[in-house]
């Protein structure tokens, strides 16, 4: 090796017959400036998104091993979320590898998974931090183990242990050592012929350096935390994170179909409310019935060319199942996109319609109501809805996964696909703020996905709010009758009695 300058700014190292150089990946000048043969990047899901100048730190590299044909890229790094590069490569690999080694008791090879990992209440634990719901989706039925009370969770850990899926015999840690020796790499999946692309994937279990007791602490430790759980999941289990509780899919929307059909409103309700998104080229709306408890449905949705054809369907007379009409209460229309227009158009329709907006940041409350301040519009003094979004879809959510009656979110029967997709097309993880300190949030679970309806979901349930929905049961509450007054008689009044004619 050449001698080289320690204190050099470059990061570059000269060999006899090979060069490397270290670039950091908020540099593009340091990426875009040579070509490479080999080109190996860590930890990608920490690197810098794209910026308006730049593409992403990951397609400016590649872009370097242009120059040779028989060129390597090395991928690495511990899974943040699904949308996130490692993961994405991952799901993009041609063939994904997993480490596999042999049970010391019946010789099949298997997969170390944190599910087959056990100790006392761990099912408790489970439920804890993740949802019952997501647990039953992942282990089936599923018992504690065995009674845990009066044991700490240092305690507990000190008896975890591994149960082989083959044979359900018990591997110890010091089993688990000779096997990993004895293990090797299979294919778990291969979508081409022609392999160019290899995924290699492994968990913490495997770590000769790290006891099951430890595993099973760090997670108990952690459970209460979503931070400290988002970590646990992506840096010792090399899983993607999500908050599990909040978890929300197509097939779950559609798990929560009435028997009633699309414009038929239950005959429970007593609110109608909508929501409408104002995309450029459409407009996407929802109606939802509201009885007591927050007990809704939704009576229908669709997607309109403008706010005129907004105005028509908001005006329409819905049917209850008893042949009563109902009509839309409350509508909130998102003013983020055409202000202006909004502004003017629920002037004209105040009767109905009020201007909604998205808040910036988190709030105490659910929503809160200002006043339209531009002096120029029609709708100057008029209320203006400010919406903490990420509440309400907290809201959708949990009540999403409440099996259908009170206090369930449902859909009518024959509910769209479309709509399935667009209102779980978020899911709520650990995002970074500009100060550098992680809070969760809703996003989008793909780039690309479309989440128009969820909007309209919040918008209508923030009109619900604002019409006093939590309190529609007090609605049934009658003042207990009271029977006759009984007479009392003072002794003045009966000495009087008795005494008529002392006068």
């Amino acid at each position: 090796m050449e001698k080289f300058d320690k204190n050099s700014s470059n990061l570059e190292l000269d060999f006899d017959d090979m060069f490397i150089k270290l670039v950091w990946s908020n540099s593009p000048s340091g990426l875009a400036s040579f070509a490479m043969k080999y080109l190996f990047l860590d930890e990608v899901d920490k690197y810098p998104g794209a910026s308006k100048k730049e593409a992403d730190p990951i397609s400016l590299a590649k872009e370097r091993t242009k120059t040779f044909r028989n060129s390597k890229v090395y991928m690495t790094s511990t899974p943040t979320i699904r949308t996130n590069h490692i993961w994405k490569a991952k799901e993009g690999a041609d063939a994904e590898k997993h480490y596999f080694i042999p049970c010391p008791h019946c010789g099949e090879f298997i997969e170390l998974h944190f599910d087959n990992l056990k100790w006392p209440g761990k099912d408790k634990d489970l439920v804890d931090a993740y949802g019952e719901d997501a647990i039953k989706e992942k282990l089936g039925n599923f018992e504690p183990i065995d009674d845990s009370e009066g044991l700490s969770d240092a305690d507990r850990a000190e008896f975890a242990f591994y149960v082989c899926q083959e044979c359900g015999c018990v591997i110890t840690d010091a089993q688990k050592q000779q096997a990993v020796k004895k293990g090797h790499w299979e294919i778990v999946r291969q979508t081409t012929r022609f392999v160019k692309k290899v995924c290699f994937w492994i968990n913490t279990l495997y770590s000769p350096f790290v006891r099951f007791s430890e595993i099973a602490k760090e997670f108990m430790d952690s459970k209460a935390d979503p931070e400290k759980l988002q970590n646990f999941v992506n840096s010792w289990l090399a899983e993607p994170w999500e908050d599990t509780k909040l978890k929300t899919s197509r097939d779950l929307v559609m798990e929560r179909q009435t028997e009633l059909a699309e414009f038929t409103v239950p005959d429970w309700a007593k609110l109608l409310t909508a929501g409408v998104d104002i995309q450029e080229s459409s407009v996407y709306w929802t109606i939802r019935a509201w009885g007591d408890f927050l007990t809704s449905q939704n009576v229908a949705h669709g997607q309109a060319y403008n706010l005129l054809e907004i105005e028509k369907i908001m005006n329409l007379e819905y049917r209850k199942e008893s042949g009563d009409v109902a009509i839309v209460n409350l509508c909130l229309i998102d003013s983020g996109y055409e202000a202006d227009s909004v502004y003017d158009f629920c002037a004209t329709n105040a009767e109905w319609a009020k201007p909604s907006k998205g808040s910036s940041n988190p709030m105490q409350s659910h929503f809160k109501l200002s006043t339209v301040n531009k002096d120029v519009s029609k709708a100057y003094g008029m209320d203006l809805v400010i919406i903490d979004g990420g509440k309400y879809k907290d809201m959708i959510a949990s009540r999403m996964h409440r099996k259908n009656g009170s206090g369930s979110w449902m859909v009518y029967q024959g509910c769209d696909d479309e709509y399935a997709e667009q209102v779980t097309a978020e899911h709520k993880i650990l995002v970074k703020n500009g100060n550098g300190k992680p809070r969760l949030e809703w996003v989008p679970k793909h780039s690309h996905a479309d989440n128009h309806y969820l909007d309209c979901e919040v918008y209508a349930m923030a009109a619900a709010d604002t019409l006093g929905v939590r309190m529609l049961h007090l609605q049934n509450m009658q003042e207990e009758p009271r029977g006759p007054k009984k007479e009392q008689y003072t002794p003045e009044e009966e000495w009087i009695s008795q005494n008529e004619g002392w006068l």
